[in-house]
């Protein structure tokens, strides 16, 4: 689309900034910044870019076909890791680029080897382990049986086993008796890769959450993801603010249509809201098409989802459709079609956040701002508005 009456508007400074703080956190470590889910939102290329110049050594993407689309846009310097691919996967696409492999499974093992030997390279591997998350990764008991394996094929000169790591389950509750249990699986399994001859070049464990609270988890690298954009990983814990984070994205629109109802007129879908008096109600064209959680429509007794219109902090009226909200605006209200609304941005000037969002829908920021719609345009600056 060429044209949208509403944007995300990203500060590449802020990214830069919350990696410098990122690594201050985290200062026997070297920090990947995650940028997969398009850079939870913020857009894939430009973010790393703007990660590696906050001082990132590693970039982070879940899916191959991103971090080969970080090589083929130019990034060449850092390592980048990519780890979540099934059977089949473009894995010599992967090895052409030079691009680090996760193997989680034994059947992975095989497609990196016979990749590496169609490519005529070894291919660096980062043998991922299950510690207790139960996702993605390797049982104990399987890495024991695949290590002959990949010590075999790294013998042959098909890989090379450069990284053990794994993902906590509870890493926003630090003090978690599981956080402390998987540490000690997974500084089982880094002893076992080392006592069988493996000369690591990283290890990986703590996550944005663990990189904030859990020093004793940092090892060699951390990883993390929604903290590079400036949200905080434990909100109960402390805001972005609090462990010197500063939300990169600001989410805003024009008003469409700004009219005066009179009291008792009905709002949105199914009148989940009736104007109580004589009000002035300004439509904002963004919708759950575009990201805006349906969970955070407004009710008479429960205000929605957080807007700020004029200097004044108000809440969706109604429920969210598809490419709208609605804003009770209020009897005295002047804003005419075209003024801008913010739906959430850095709450520098009291305005709301992506946390604000997520408690109104009853989710997290990270789905606040990766669930933002393609046909929202994103726009990159800096701290200075320069583009």
């Amino acid at each position: 689309m060429s044209w949208f009456p509403a944007r995300a508007v990203i500060d590449d400074a802020a990214i830069a900034a919350n990696v410098r703080s990122l690594a201050a956190h985290a200062p026997t470590a070297q920090v990947m910044a995650v940028v997969k889910a398009d850079a939870y939102g913020h857009g894939l290329v430009p973010s790393a870019r703007a990660a590696l110049a906050g001082g990132a050594a590693w970039l982070g993407a879940a899916q191959v076909g991103e971090a080969i689309e970080l090589r083929r846009a130019g990034v060449v310097g850092p390592r980048v890791l990519t780890w979540l691919y099934a059977p089949g996967a473009p894995l010599a696409d992967a090895l052409a680029v030079d691009l680090d492999l996760s193997v989680a499974a034994p059947w992975a093992l095989d497609e990196v080897a016979t990749a590496a030997r169609v490519v005529g390279r070894p291919a660096r591997i980062h043998l991922k382990v299950d510690t207790g998350l139960g996702r993605n990764g390797l049982t104990p008991d399987q890495l024991a049986g695949l290590l002959p394996d990949a010590l075999r094929a790294q013998a042959e000169g098909a890989v090379e086993i450069v990284g053990v790591w794994s993902h906590l389950a509870f890493a926003d509750e630090p003090e978690h008796p599981t956080v402390r249990a998987q540490e000690q699986v997974f500084a089982d399994a880094v002893a076992l890769v080392e006592s069988a001859g493996a000369h690591l070049e990283v290890r990986h464990l703590a996550n944005s959450a663990a990189t904030l609270t859990a020093p004793r988890a940092h090892y060699d690298l951390v990883r993390p993801g929604i903290a590079v954009y400036g949200l905080s990983p434990v909100p109960q814990l402390g805001s972005s603010a609090d462990f010197g984070l500063v939300p990169a994205m600001t989410v805003e629109a024009e008003l469409a249509t700004v009219k005066p109802v009179p009291a008792g007129h009905g709002v949105s879908y199914a009148h989940q809201y009736v104007t109580p008096r004589d009000t002035v109600l300004g439509i904002v064209p963004m919708g759950y098409a575009d990201g805006v959680p349906r969970h955070a429509s407004g009710t008479q007794d429960h205000v929605g989802g957080p807007v700020q219109v004029g200097g004044r902090r108000l809440g969706v009226a109604g429920r969210v459709c598809m490419d709208q909200v609605v804003v009770d605006l209020g009897p005295d209200a002047t804003e005419v079609a075209g003024d801008r609304v913010v739906l959430f941005g850095n709450g520098a000037d009291g305005g709301p956040t992506a946390q604000d969002w997520a408690q109104a829908a009853g989710t997290i920021s990270y789905e606040i701002v990766t669930r933002l719609g393609a046909r929202v345009p994103r726009s990159h600056i800096n701290s200075e508005g320069q583009q």
